[in-house]
Formats: structure tokens, C-alpha cells, sequence
């Protein structure tokens, strides 16, 4: 078997489709894209077709290899994102020609059913109560919220009374059976993070994740980590298990590798493993699509020391598409807050490509936001 070509595919709200075709008609489909820089992504995985086309797509291995070493300059978000997505679409291929999915040929399942979580809250939480029992309601027994909006390196004590009120108000929409997750998005400064985790310890979220951004990782996330009792999370913006290394190092207790950026399938088996030498948990990042996630399950239904699932269904980037672009979503159908296991060769996942090749003839320009302080200061978003 060959590989014989690469497309790639612009497709609202905010994501990047792969296809890879070979000379027996079996396709392989991958998700490569970063969040506001699609486009970049699209010339990256392009620029890289010409080291597989012609090759045997089942050389999974030595295709990382060579995608990720074979230039000079590697890494970073752009050329891991594209790395990526091969990755995914390579092992969509292997299950495929095998008849298995993926999670088999890794090893097969170490557990029956998958633990995911929802979303409440954007990026300015209001309503969270509600927000919070309509998620109870269908079902789920762990949601995520953002902690605030943009905050100063030193938040006033109005400021950090309102977040840490936002996550009692969900804490007690949940009450002490389901779990909270709060997301720091790098937005906060290290002191602050270290004041907050403690106020934060009694509402006893089953993580903080990412309270410092990742340039400024090394002591500052350490200081986090002893800060409180409180489990701490990063790794969304890191790319491959030696990014990992130093944070596991730092005492981390959830390390979310995004299937769309940190290498692929391949990769988070590998940074997975590494966390487990620490004690460590895998909590795979996913707000992206159904391509991602369906990469992100096949981990997990492999990985002993998998923790929970993040999955978009209800961001409020994505305008009820989360699932879009599938023949059949069922298998994102989640009951009682777990996914079953996907039995389907591959991802588990038929694309629609008819769908697939209309949205991408509109295409879409998604960025992320910028933000300003009062001042008029750049905010972290």
C-alpha cells in the first residue's frame, strides 16, 4: 500500500481537516490545526506531504519519526499540530486495513466506558448555577469552568471573592458526589494563582489547570503545586513528552496533552506512560472536533492511568457543530457523563467528506480574542 495524496480541509467553526488517500482506496482522517492559526497549520502539513507520499502508510513509527526530526528547526505548535494530524489519520488507516480500532491495536481496552466532562461558563462566567444543573441534568458528573475574565497580576479581593464564589455556586449545583474542574487559562499571574488555589480549597476541585503560563512554567508552577492541596493540570500548550518532563518534574498531578497538537496518537501514549512513572494522571485536552476527539478516546480506552475527557459539546466557540461532519454521531452520544467504547475499525468514525467539501468552500477565519486591561494593557485570554 502507498500513500497517493494529502488534503486538507477548511471547515467552520474554527478547525482543520486532514485526508489521506492511498492507492487501495482506504483514507485515513486526522484533525491538525491550532486554535486561530488554521491556515498556518495548512501550509505546514502540505510543506510535509512530501515526505510520505509514495510511502507505506502502516510505518507509523517511522513517520513520527521523520516528521518530527527530519527539519532542522522542529517543534513548536505549528509543526507538531501538523505532525499531529498525520499521526491521527495514519493510525485511522492501520485500523482500517486491520479491521480493529485504534485503542486494539494499542493493546487493547483497560476499561469498559470512558468518564467525559462538560463545559459551563465562558470566558466571562455568569449563570452558573443553572448552567451547572443543566449539565447534571443530562447527565454528566464533572464539568469545567473558566475562573474568570481577564484578571491584573494582583487581583483585588473583590476580584478574587468573585471567582472563588462562581466555583462555590457550581460546587453546590453539583454537591459532593461530582467534580469540578477550573481553568486558570494562563490568565493569572504566579502570586495570584498561589492565593487563589488556597481559597480555592475548599470547594476541593478535582483540578486547577494551567495557573501559570507555559514560559513561565519551571519554579513558578512548582510554587502552584506546594501552594495548596489542590491537584494541578497543565500541558495544552505543550507538545511532546520533553515538554512534559520538567512540569512532571515540578509535582503536577494531571498532565492534558491535545491529541491536535502534542504529536498525535502516538505521542500522548508516550507522554501518558511518562506521567504514570510519576503517579501522574492523563486528562487529554479536546475542545476541537469530532476527528480530534475520536483520536482522544482511542487513548483513553488504552491508557491506565487516564483520569477524565474533555469533549466541546456546548463551548460557546463552536455554535452546536461539535459533532458536525460525521455520518453518524452516535458515538458521541454520552450516558450518564461516559462514552461508550467505539467499536468501528479505525477512529471509530466515518467523516462525511460530501459535508466536509462544502464547508470547506466557505472555509472561516476564526482568531482568538484579544483582550485589554482597564488601562488599556494587553490581557492574557
Amino acid at each position: 500500500m502507498k500513500i497517493t495524496g494529502v488534503e486538507t480541509f477548511l471547515v467552520a467553526p474554527r478547525w482543520l481537516f486532514l485526508k489521506i488517500g492511498t492507492d487501495e482506496g482506504i483514507c485515513g482522517w486526522g484533525e491538525p490545526v491550532v486554535e486561530g492559526r488554521a491556515e498556518t497549520v495548512r501550509a505546514a502539513v502540505h510543506e510535509l506531504s512530501e515526505l510520505l507520499v509514495g510511502q507505506d502508510p502502516l510505518r507509523i513509527e517511522d513517520h513520527w519519526q521523520v516528521l518530527r526530526r527530519g527539519g532542522f528547526y522542529r517543534g513548536g505548535p505549528v509543526l507538531s499540530s501538523a505532525l499531529s494530524g498525520y499521526d491521527q489519520a495514519l493510525w485511522d488507516i492501520a485500523g482500517k486495513v486491520r479491521d480493529a480500532p485504534v485503542h486494539e491495536l494499542l493493546g487493547g481496552p483497560v476499561r469498559d466506558r470512558v468518564r467525559v466532562y462538560s463545559w459551563v461558563g465562558g470566558d466571562r462566567p455568569h449563570g452558573i448555577r443553572e448552567a451547572v444543573a443543566a449539565q447534571v441534568e443530562a447527565g454528566f458528573t464533572a464539568v469545567k469552568m473558566n475562573v474568570a475574565g481577564p484578571l491584573p497580576a494582583i487581583a483585588s479581593p473583590a476580584e478574587a471573592d468573585a471567582a472563588v464564589s462562581r466555583a462555590w455556586e457550581a460546587r453546590e449545583a453539583l454537591g459532593p458526589h461530582r467534580d469540578l474542574a477550573i481553568d486558570f487559562h494562563g490568565r493569572v499571574s504566579p502570586a495570584m494563582a498561589r492565593r487563589l488555589v488556597r481559597l480555592l480549597e475548599d470547594v476541593q476541585p478535582m483540578f486547577v489547570e494551567e495557573p501559570v503560563l507555559p514560559e513561565t512554567q519551571g519554579d513558578a508552577l512548582r510554587s502552584v503545586v506546594e501552594a495548596s492541596t489542590v491537584p494541578v493540570a497543565v500541558g495544552e500548550r505543550l507538545y511532546s513528552r520533553w515538554e512534559f518532563k520538567p512540569v512532571l518534574d515540578a509535582g503536577v498531578a494531571v498532565v492534558q496533552p491535545d491529541p491536535s497538537h502534542a504529536g498525535g496518537i502516538s505521542e500522548l501514549r508516550r507522554i501518558g506512560a511518562l506521567a504514570e512513572l510519576y503517579g501522574a494522571s492523563l486528562a487529554p485536552h479536546c475542545p476541537l472536533g469530532p476527528i480530534s476527539l475520536a483520536a482522544s478516546l482511542q487513548v483513553a480506552f488504552a491508557t491506565p492511568n487516564f483520569l477524565i475527557q474533555e469533549q466541546s459539546a456546548g463551548m460557546h466557540y463552536h455554535e452546536g457543530r461539535e459533532h458536525s461532519y460525521l455520518v453518524d454521531s452516535s458515538i458521541f452520544a454520552f450516558r450518564d457523563g461516559y462514552a461508550a467504547r467505539p467499536l468501528g475499525p479505525g477512529l471509530g468514525i466515518e467523516v462525511d467528506e460530501a459535508a466536509v467539501r462544502r464547508a470547506d468552500e466557505l472555509g472561516h477565519a476564526w482568531r482568538s480574542p484579544v483582550w485589554r486591561h482597564d488601562d488599556g494593557g494587553f490581557a492574557e485570554w
